[in-house]
């Protein structure tokens, strides 16, 4: 296809970015967009000229709508398996945001459809399109550090510390979220493993709430939170290397970090999401023989945007690396293993989740 029309569900703060992102590709033209809320449907309607006809207050009216080629889902954690769902049966390819599902039982409910009616899908793992993860993948394959025998991953926000005072808004709601910030922000430290290192074989968890009560967004009463606000798991990957995750929104100062420490037989490579730009190569100097500390620029052949990807997947293309489908299930199987790693304070192997119905083999 060459105009691709995109229907746009959910206009959230998450919606910003998308759009900005749709729109330095003229491949893209949003055709309809969905939201509960009449003011947000009207403004972002004017503003981007979709016809009122295409402006839709349920989610099924928008995947329905004919002149909607891709759906694109930005929602709360809740509406993830419903509106795949929907794109599965009605045969329309989607890219939805993550984590993939609530649970693992929706997750390999969704599996099931998807095996009987596949469809083009991307879920919206962006962390695979910064340009330094990018480039010490490629780094890795080449074998410039040898054979990875360790990592140490971590994600890093800072907002939800107490002295924010932080509100009781929906990523704090089990019933909406699912878990907290191990679906929001360890779902990424998890695809990035995947990513870079391959599936995950093993792995031992611990997850805390940090702040169990905040305040009601209506009123002065304090609810309790029961989702995580930081977790902390060490996993082994089926290709041998030792990982050890950590993750929290409470951590002052960090805005947005996201790194990885690879520890290979021939050297280490550093790359973070603080510096997008460079790559950190230590390796013993083939020369002298002493330690030699390198700061990589990343080569422009791996820059990419997960919209180009999305775009040359509904042509019928398919790049490596892709965060598909499979890829979201994957993940979720791996939220799944964490938390009942913690709530049974044991390792937990990953061949011991099966797909049907989230049970265990």
């Amino acid at each position: 296809m060459d105009t691709i029309r995109v229907g746009l569900i959910g206009l959230g703060s998450m919606a910003q970015a998308h759009v900005r992102e749709l729109e330095k590709l003229p491949r893209f033209r949003i055709a309809a967009i969905c939201d509960v809320q009449e003011a947000a449907l009207a403004e972002w309607g004017e503003r981007l000229s979709v016809d009122r006809t295409h402006r839709h207050a349920d989610y099924r009216g928008l995947i329905a709508d004919e002149e909607v080629d891709a759906v694109v889902s930005i929602t709360p954690n809740v509406l993830h398996a419903d509106i795949m769902a929907v794109c599965l049966a009605a045969n329309k390819p989607f890219l939805s945001e993550k984590p993939f599902t609530r649970t693992f039982a929706e997750a390999a409910e969704l599996l099931a459809r998807y095996d009987a009616h596949p469809v083009s899908a991307l879920i919206g793992f962006g962390y695979r399109y910064t340009p330094a993860f990018r480039f010490a993948r490629e780094m890795l394959a080449e074998g410039r550090i040898g054979a990875v025998r360790s990592f140490s991953m971590q994600y890093l926000q800072g907002w939800g510390a107490a002295v924010y005072n932080v509100p009781y808004v929906w990523r704090f709601d089990k019933a909406v979220t699912g878990t907290g910030t191990l679906g929001d922000l360890g779902a990424h430290m998890i695809d990035l493993a995947h990513y870079l290192f391959g599936p995950f074989e093993e792995l031992s968890a611990r997850l805390q709430t940090l702040i169990p009560e905040r305040k009601s967004l209506s009123s002065d009463e304090m609810l309790e939170v029961e989702v995580d606000d930081f977790a902390s798991f060490q996993a082994r990957m089926t290709g041998g290397a030792a990982g050890i995750f950590q993750t929290s929104r409470n951590c002052i100062g960090s805005g947005n970090q996201l790194e990885v420490s690879i520890y290979g037989d021939l050297g280490t490579l550093h790359a973070s999401t603080l510096a997008q730009e460079q790559v950190i190569w230590i390796r013993l100097d083939p020369d002298t023989g002493e330690l030699s500390e390198q700061k990589l620029q990343v080569p422009s052949r791996a820059r990419r945007a997960l919209w180009e990807d999305f775009a040359e997947m509904l042509s019928g293309e398919s790049a490596d690396g892709l965060p598909d489908f499979r890829a979201g299930y994957e993940n979720q199987k791996v939220l799944e293993a964490i938390v009942r790693s913690h709530e049974a304070k044991r390792t937990v192997a990953l061949a011991e989740l099966s797909a049907v119905g989230g049970k265990e083999e």
